[in-house]
């Protein structure tokens, strides 16, 4: 499994001299199968890039699209996904759990022709939407689970497990340690992400950013270690960077995710998301293959 990082940031876009390091889209991931097999993970203004990327590729068939919650710096991106307005491509949705029973599809508050000028009708792309209802999926030579996660509003987490051995595991937007009651608790999501090749998590506050952003839905860098460690997974990866964190700031977590690293975990690295990461995962393996400024 390839997983490349196209989009870091949370909340909102922050582009400028004191973020190009380390990027300042809002998220979105990228993911090539084993068998070939293309999906995304949430929208963001990274995905532009990374439809462009797509359509570079020569890829044909269909691209799965796994969403964690509707907030808008998940799926601002969707506009300026080039393949969308082409009428041979087709998107594969994974909404989540229970937007289907509110009669409304996915993503068409941002296709209504007022903040964009195209409606969702009017797209000449196909897409398919998986019942929401569903809680694990095949996905080409992969299969597919899904776990909720502590969010207002709600949201899901995804893990992939391909068929070459390799995972992937994507939690964000979450609060590990909400200050109400808990969707799922920390062990529940350890377990989940139990043994995996990469985890992807939420880790957009320091203690310091508490208690006035409690609640909020997010979680801080020592939880997300302690995370890390719990779950026994090969790498790590710090992710949805606060909007207010330049480039020197996240030098400073990279720092002290790296001695968290090297004292705490056993089998691999605790990194900080930078735009441009490219992944090469395996059954016990992750190899960072290309990094942001590559």
């Amino acid at each position: 499994m390839e997983v490349k990082i196209y989009g870091v940031r949370g909340s909102v876009p922050t582009p400028g001299p004191s973020t190009v390091r380390y990027g300042g889209n809002t998220v979105n991931v990228g993911v090539t199968l084993a068998d070939g097999t293309r999906l995304f993970l949430d929208a963001g203004t990274g995905i532009r890039q990374f439809g462009r990327d797509l359509l570079a590729s020569g890829h044909r068939g269909p691209v799965h699209f796994l969403l964690s919650h509707r907030h808008y710096d998940h799926i601002i991106g969707l506009p300026f996904f080039e393949p969308i307005y082409r009428p041979d491509f087709e998107m594969i949705i994974y909404p989540v759990k229970g937007e289907m029973t509110e009669r409304r599809k996915p993503r068409a508050e941002i296709f209504d022709g007022i903040h964009t000028p195209v409606r969702l009708d009017d797209l000449p792309s196909k897409r398919t939407y998986v019942p929401d209802t569903e809680e694990a999926w095949t996905i080409g030579s992969a299969p597919g689970s899904r776990i909720p996660l502590n969010h207002p509003g709600g949201a899901q987490g995804f893990r992939i497990d391909d068929g070459d051995g390799s995972s992937l595991v994507h939690l964000t937007d979450n609060e590990l340690n909400p200050p109400g009651s808990r969707t799922t608790t920390p062990e529940q999501q350890a377990e989940f992400a139990r043994g995996a090749s990469l985890l992807i998590a939420d880790a957009q506050y320091l203690p310091e950013d508490l208690p006035a952003k409690s609640g909020w839905g997010h979680s801080t860098v020592p939880e997300v270690l302690q995370l890390g460690r719990a779950a026994d997974v090969n790498s790590l990866l710090l992710f949805h960077h606060d909007p207010d964190r330049d480039d020197a700031a996240l030098d400073k977590i990279q720092e002290q995710a790296t001695e968290f690293a090297e004292a705490e975990l056993s089998r691999g690295p605790a990194l900080v998301a930078a735009e441009g990461m490219t992944f090469q995962l395996g059954a016990d393996s992750c190899s960072l293959v290309e990094d942001s400024d590559s």
